[in-house]
């Protein structure tokens, strides 16, 4: 299985931006997305699982991203509203077959190569 990422750039603090996780070779229960900024520890950042229908954020994103998934494409994406200059890292998609959401990197075995948002203030 691979994830490809794309859809990351440079905004305006206030845009948005859309990220894409395509995934190839097969389907996923739970998706997360994690971030990590320069000189940090990568985050997590929101996670949903399609299987017990639970979706969940990091407070500092609640109410401005929304993950959300076409079945046709096996794609899932993570829109991103009202970006901030703290919004900028590097964003990673993951996977698991878990049923339920994950918080923690080390509970995802697939993982994108990681795209870089950028915004500015």
């Amino acid at each position: 299985a691979q994830l490809v990422e794309s859809g990351g750039g440079l905004v305006q603090a206030g845009g948005s931006l859309r990220l894409s996780c395509a995934a190839s070779g097969r389907t996923f229960n739970t998706m997360g997305w994690f971030r990590q900024a320069p000189g940090k520890e990568r985050e997590f950042v929101a996670t949903r699982s399609w299987t017990r229908y639970q979706t969940y954020y990091t407070d500092s994103v609640k109410g401005r991203f929304t993950i959300s998934r076409d079945n046709a494409k096996n794609t899932w994406y993570l829109q991103m509203n009202s970006l901030m200059p703290e919004d900028t890292a590097v964003y990673y998609c993951a996977a698991t077959n878990s049923f339920d959401i994950q918080t923690i990197p080390g509970a995802y075995k697939y993982w994108g190569q990681g795209t870089q948002v950028t915004v500015s203030s």
